[in-house]
């Protein structure tokens, strides 16, 4: 948080800056994508070089896009400077870029003919944590990670250069599942807060009220509906993967990676017995090291 409003104080909409060289803003984006922590990197030492500071660039932008979302404190407060960031991207797309992101994506932006649709489809998913706290359907749910987490896959196969509709649909389903092991893995954050990606029809048919939803309550019920939920999330994800044998090798791990790390954040799940009221279950350095092993081996294998 802390953090989050010294970048804001810098780079914010009061911030009073200059538009920074290509090469400076390269170097800001390339920092904030290697400092912030995430399960996993977010590029692996096999992506091309010449694509590296491409997905650094991308990255910064979902990174502002979700902290100017998440960190606030301030539901007016997010949507007034996610309006902000979508009028930054249209003078991007109107080759004026200010803030250090867009002067480094908009290059990312021309050499991959990047359509303006994903970016855009991210500030809206964004825009609606801000209002809806709760999802009636599973539907609903999916609806939510159509817009919040499919258009970064969409993002990397531009970067690729293997956007196309029998990748996006696999793309598609790697990013669902991934999201939805996300929110699985952080039922009791995502409760701290006010939100709730546990569909109320699936709460139901469990049978886990909502007096224990608000109580935090691990009971035989829960138990069953996170490992329905798990269940869920894998089939998305091992829907996915065959994606990993349509694309070239020097990508292809990298890929194979976002889903193998979804699948893990599943596993840690289930050794826990789905109780993640009491502790939050964590991908390891070590378990990161043995899927980098797994996904290089994959990698060097014949399609």
């Amino acid at each position: 948080m802390e953090d989050f409003q010294q970048q804001l104080a810098t780079w914010g909409p009061d911030a009073n800056y200059a538009p920074p060289t290509i090469a400076d803003a390269e170097r800001y984006t390339k920092k904030l994508a290697l400092s912030h922590y995430e399960n996993f990197p977010v590029v692996s030492f096999f992506l091309p070089k010449e694509l590296q500071q491409h997905f650094f660039n991308v990255y910064a932008y979902c990174r502002w896009a979700d902290d100017l979302g998440d960190e606030t404190g301030d539901p007016q407060l997010s949507l007034t400077l996610l309006d902000w960031w979508e009028r930054e991207l249209a003078a991007c797309y109107r080759d004026t870029p200010q803030h250090p992101v867009f002067v480094a994506l908009k290059p990312t932006i021309d050499a991959f003919q990047i359509p303006k649709e994903p970016f855009c489809d991210l500030l809206s998913a964004f825009r609606q944590d801000q209002t809806i706290r709760s999802y009636e359907t599973f539907d609903e749910l999916r609806d939510y990670c159509r817009r919040s987490a499919d258009p970064v896959g969409r993002l990397v196969l531009y970067l690729c250069g293997q956007h196309r509709p029998e990748t996006v649909v696999l793309s598609d389903s790697i990013c669902t599942g991934l999201q939805l092991a996300n929110f699985w893995q952080d039922v009791a954050r995502d409760a701290k807060i006010g939100r709730c990606y546990l569909p109320r029809e699936d709460r139901v048919r469990f049978g886990y009220s909502d007096a224990d939803l608000t109580g935090k309550v691990t009971n035989p019920a829960f138990l069953e509906l996170l490992q329905f939920e798990v269940t869920r999330a894998r089939v998305f994800l091992q829907q996915g993967l065959p994606l990993r044998r349509v694309l070239p090798k020097s990508i292809r791990m990298d890929i194979d990676l976002f889903a193998q790390g979804g699948l893990k954040i599943l596993e840690k799940i289930e050794a826990l017995g789905y109780r993640v009221w009491e502790q939050r279950p964590k991908v390891t350095k070590w378990d990161m090291l043995k899927l980098f092993a797994k996904c290089w081996w994959r990698r060097n294998e014949r399609r």
